[in-house]
């Protein structure tokens, strides 16, 4: 039963048509046409088995892009001279910070839409398939934030500092750092970012020779190995050796290095990326601006739009496979039925053409059958028919010499019996 349900469940994938018929004149141009479409269609599966490779390899190796952050700075200020005018000491409540003089820096950032269209989305995508920006405090490793005021007045609080914990954070819009003080305050802010896949600044003495000052492990690397390819730098003899020219020489320490120790020698040459910094003035006595200040920072990350597009295409790739699937299954049984009919056609004219001997053939034919289904023929249980035994290179056989010995064997004992 299993092997008549495996049967059952197997597809048909067959979809030629008899060369018999594919000959007859009165089908041979429509014949013609449909082996074309059968050749194209082996290109056509070629061409997308050969996209679908790329798209999933562009899905593992997560494309990159360079997307811009825009920071925001600006500040605001409360309970100053010349917003309340003089104030005595019944009026400064130290506990909730009414009449002492503060300000407030706040800084925020966000990422500029990608120019897909015009509102920075995939064309035809669903609002609920789009992907979330991502907050300003997923975007950074660190921040520092250092006020230049005067220690004796402001002892405490002058260095702040926001590293990324090893725990999940609630991503943030920004930050809000408030003060008490009435003197001009000078900001340096200090940024290191996030950045995919992880950057990394090149010592000037690999930099100056593949001219980068800044990029990722694999891109130096990249960047070195075409500088091999480019000067012909690789070994004639053994491709693994690579020879130093005069600007490699100080680097490698030598006349050449092995292919695989080109990554070793590149990490020695690395150093943490330098960070951001933004310098930014705040003056309690005045009136703060109406709009932030704003700074663009390149930033390189995973680029979840291409990615997107991507998962897009592939779920219509999907989709439409499965309707090719269903009309290649319909073709293969309109092959089969056509392969069914043609030998039904040629059946039907052998018999009316010599209904005798057709008859004659197909008996014989089954008889045939029977006997290799049931075991037995001619030859009395055996399975050797007369056209064999007429042959004399079936005599020859290396086993008939033993078989005669042992039936002569056996005839001769009974004899003695006797």
């Amino acid at each position: 039963m299993d092997g008549v349900k495996a049967a059952k469940r197997r597809k048909i994938t067959d979809k030629s048509i008899p060369n018999a018929l594919a000959q007859l004149p009165e089908f041979a141009e429509d014949s013609q046409m449909y082996q074309s479409l059968l050749e194209m269609e082996k290109k056509l599966d070629w061409t997308m088995n050969r996209k679908k490779v790329e798209v999933q390899d562009a899905l593992a190796r997560n494309p990159t892009t360079v997307r811009t952050l825009r920071l925001f700075l600006s500040h605001t200020v409360s309970e100053q001279l010349w917003q309340t005018g003089e104030v005595g000491p019944e009026g400064i409540n130290f506990e909730t910070g009414q009449g002492i003089p503060a300000w407030s820096l706040k800084v925020e950032g966000r990422l500029l839409e990608a120019r897909l269209c015009q509102r920075g989305s995939l064309p035809n995508q669903r609002a609920r398939d789009r992907v979330p920006p991502r907050k300003f405090s997923t975007l950074i490793k660190r921040m520092i934030v250092e006020l230049d005021r005067d220690p004796t007045l402001y002892p405490d609080g002058n260095v702040i500092e926001w590293p990324r914990g090893p725990t999940v954070q609630q991503p943030l819009d920004g930050f809000t750092i408030k003060r008490t003080g009435d003197q001009p305050t000078k900001v340096r802010l200090i940024i290191y970012l996030e950045q995919t896949p992880e950057q990394y600044k090149v010592a000037p003495d690999l930099g100056n020779v593949l001219g980068i000052k800044e990029e990722s492990r694999v891109g130096i690397i990249q960047a070195m190995w075409n500088y091999i390819k480019i000067n012909g730098l690789q070994d004639k003899t053994d491709r693994r050796r690579i020879r130093a020219d005069d600007y490699l020489r100080p680097i490698f320490g030598g006349e050449g290095i092995m292919f695989h120790q080109l990554p070793e020698l590149v990490n020695r040459y690395l150093m943490p990326p330098d960070p951001v910094v933004i310098h930014y003035s705040i003056n309690p006595a005045q009136v703060p601006p109406e709009r932030p200040s704003a700074w663009d920072i390149e930033i390189k990350m995973e680029d979840t739009s291409l990615k997107s597009r991507i998962m897009v295409t592939v779920q219509s790739s999907k989709d439409s496979t499965s309707d090719l699937t269903k009309l290649d299954d319909e073709i293969a049984l309109l092959s089969q039925s056509l392969h069914n009919s043609h030998t039904k056609r040629q059946f039907l004219q052998s018999f009316a053409r010599d209904p005798a001997h057709f008859i004659q053939t197909w008996l014989a034919s089954q008889s045939r059958d029977l006997e290799s289904v049931l075991g037995s023929g001619p030859s009395e249980g055996a399975t050797i028919r007369a056209e064999e035994l007429r042959r004399s290179d079936f005599f020859r056989l290396p086993w008939v010499e033993e078989a005669v010995a042992v039936h002569e064997g056996l005839r001769l004992a009974s004899r003695g019996m006797q």
